[in-house]
């Protein structure tokens, strides 16, 4: 693990870059406290994911360092932005020493070439009407993740909207958890799902057993 009064970029060799043929990949985000944090390596999460943006779940970049210590090699950690200029992700992303960026607005595809520039892994989120391509990897990511059009908010898109398939692997998001995930799976052959408020005992706050129900939910529904 890195000097954690280090800023550099770690790129690491250990967390691989999604392959559809693998099962059901699972991201929970939006976490702020260790236990929660371990709640969900051991419950076999593939990405655990920390959000720099303004939000209820927001924390600070040298926490987030802290925390993504905690995460095992193989486990993807990502800091998750929201309309910040990119030298300020770039900055942020660094101290925080995280191997993954999700960049969830409207960022043209120049700040993902500048971000795997500097090493990072990547995600690109957005929502069924805003009018982005649906087709991983358009702007240089690794990961797609279709959400709400207010992420965070826990509120359910209709999967009407999407109108066609995304092409590659993608991430279902928006209203998922423990009881509901199964179906949303069923309904629209995701090839991973990503939670934050599905799995909350409040809003910003992580429940540890509503994340192992969750990822145990999700890794069955796919087998």
């Amino acid at each position: 693990m890195d000097d954690p009064d280090s800023n550099d970029v770690p790129v690491s060799t250990d967390v691989p870059v999604p392959d559809p043929g693998e099962d059901m990949y699972v991201k929970v985000c939006g976490l702020s406290r260790p236990q929660d944090v371990a709640a969900a390596v051991e419950a076999g999460a593939d990405a655990i994911g920390f959000v720099l943006t303004p939000s209820p779940r927001q924390v600070a970049p040298a926490d987030v360092r802290a925390l993504a210590a905690l995460v095992p090699e193989g486990t993807a950690t990502v800091a998750v932005f929201r309309g910040e200029p990119l030298d300020e992700v770039r900055r942020a992303a660094a101290e925080a020493g995280v191997d993954t960026v999700q960049l969830h607005g409207a960022e043209p595809p120049e700040a993902f070439a500048a971000l795997r520039a500097d090493g990072f892994r990547l995600i690109r989120a957005t929502s069924p009407e805003g009018g982005a391509p649906l087709e991983t990897g358009a702007y240089g990511e690794d990961l797609l993740i279709i959400d709400s059009p207010r992420p965070g908010s826990g509120e359910r898109w209709d999967p009407a909207a999407l109108g066609v398939s995304p092409t590659g692997p993608w991430l279902l998001a928006g209203g998922l958890a423990p009881d509901n995930v199964a179906g949303a799976v069923a309904g629209l052959r995701p090839w991973g799902v990503d939670v934050s408020s599905g799995v909350e005992r409040t809003r910003g706050v992580k429940d540890p057993e509503l994340i192992r129900q969750f990822v145990a939910a999700a890794k069955k529904a796919a087998a």
